[in-house]
């Protein structure tokens, strides 16, 4: 059963595709007004909204690895209904390279994109949240993150994918920290080996699904849809003191 997330405005980044897509559409069924980011896949935000309320949805492109890009999304996102209840840092780019035995290239093209697109968009996007909603008197960040960044990767040429995720953790945890009096809760997830087309290249490189699934404690890998389900919970703000927290949702194959 959907969540009610009635008048809610609520912002996903990296809609058009896999987590992003999924969850963009389980705060639709909840009744929100969805601000739907992506970067240049103008097809695969289609597929996204097909089938939602058009006077509900609103599509924005922009490049999260340009400064001025995220600035704008961040306005444009606000100025369509006059607010943002909830901001969901989805997007962010795996590249499977720039590792230590990497070519110095190789290794300062991946970290820079990285860095731009993971930690530096995201966190910038945190902070026009929070000045808006100590502005509005509250609001909801979720960040997705990643066990890679608790656990490390099981490919060391995640070095620099795992790093960024553990940046924009310790981003979050600190906005939920310092303004929770203000009714700023801030929630991080950290799923596993999800069923989408990135894991699968990340499997394919460590020699497939198949090799990825024998170290699953559930043998399987997590559908999407149900991290689209705890994203629209936690967008309803029904437990505040939840706020700080990080959810591993990776079918017991990782437990702290």
């Amino acid at each position: 059963m959907p969540q009610d997330l009635s008048g809610k405005t609520i912002l996903v980044t990296g809609a058009s595709k896999g987590i992003g897509a999924t969850i963009a559409r389980a705060v639709s069924e909840g009744g929100a007004h969805l601000v739907a980011h992506y970067g240049s896949d103008r097809a695969g935000i289609e597929a996204t909204v097909a089938g939602l309320p058009a006077d509900r949805v609103h599509t924005i492109a922009a490049d999260l690895g340009t400064t001025s890009e995220v600035d704008r999304l961040w306005k444009d996102a606000i100025a369509w209904r006059g607010r943002i209840d909830v901001l969901v840092n989805n997007a962010a780019v795996m590249r499977i390279g720039g590792g230590i035995e990497d070519s110095e290239e190789a290794w300062d093209r991946v970290w820079d994109e990285a860095l731009r697109v993971n930690v530096l968009a995201p966190a910038r996007l945190m902070r026009h949240a929070v000045r808006h909603y100590l502005e509005a008197g509250g609001g909801v960040i979720v960040t997705l993150s990643s066990w890679a960044a608790q656990r490390a990767p099981g490919n060391p040429a995640l070095l620099a994918y795992a790093t960024s995720k553990a940046a924009v953790l310790a981003t979050t945890k600190t906005i939920a920290r310092h303004y929770g009096k203000k009714n700023i809760l801030a929630y991080m997830i950290a799923p596993g080996v999800v069923r989408t087309q990135l894991s699968v290249d990340a499997a394919n490189a460590v020699g497939g699904e198949a090799v990825v699934s024998a170290g699953l404690a559930m043998g399987e890998w997590i559908p999407p849809e149900e991290i689209g389900a705890l994203v629209a919970f936690l967008a309803t703000g029904k437990v505040r003191h939840l706020s700080g927290a990080t959810l591993d949702i990776n079918g017991a194959s990782y437990i702290r």
